[in-house]
């Protein structure tokens, strides 16, 4: 077996500045970002789906528009059928 280099043995002896953790340590950090990593998923799905609705919303609104010519009590409904998707 070859012996270690001046810079092995230096680093080694701990002169390369090297930070260890303990495994608790180590563990409670992960745990930390995978709570902000989780946080961050649930609000960009969470915005995802309003823009979904928001979105689907005004594609019922434009078909209805396109198809018929609304009457006011078909009127209120689409508009009624847009707050149940973009509330519910």
């Amino acid at each position: 077996m070859s012996e270690l280099s001046n810079f092995q043995k230096n680093f080694l002896a701990g002169s390369g500045h090297v930070e260890v953790f303990t495994q608790k340590e180590f563990d409670e950090a992960l745990t930390l970002a995978q709570a902000e990593i989780m946080a961050v998923a649930i609000e960009t799905t969470k915005t995802a789906i309003v823009i979904e609705r928001e979105a689907c919303a005004e594609l019922i609104q434009k078909l209805a528009v396109k198809s018929v010519s609304l009457q006011s009590s078909s009127h209120l409904y689409i508009n009624s059928m847009r707050h149940q998707i973009l509330f519910a």
